[in-house]
């Protein structure tokens, strides 16, 4: 069984892999909506939700161990009451 890596470590390789590779990918036409990145190979899927994001990318590759998601345009996954945080440029 694959041994998963400390939050810490999945969320600097998941912030790395996502400003590298996919940013510039996904901005224009997915605003709003979830991605998934497998931190180990860099493979990735998007969604309108969280869970179907994460879902595409674990149907795709089963072997998925350490997932890191981002809500493209947004500092956070979600926001709670009041006003979303400010779009990150």
């Amino acid at each position: 069984m694959p041994v998963r890596r400390p939050i810490e470590e999945t969320t600097r390789l998941g912030a790395a892999i996502y400003e590298r590779d996919i940013r510039a990918q996904v901005e224009a036409d997915h605003d709003g909506e979830y991605v998934a990145i497998d931190v180990s190979s860099g493979c990735w899927a998007v969604a309108e939700d969280l869970l179907a994001a994460a879902s595409d990318l674990r149907s795709r590759y089963p072997d998925v161990v350490d997932v890191w998601s981002v809500r493209v345009g947004h500092r956070a996954l979600r926001h709670f009451g009041g006003r979303p945080l400010p779009r990150v440029e």
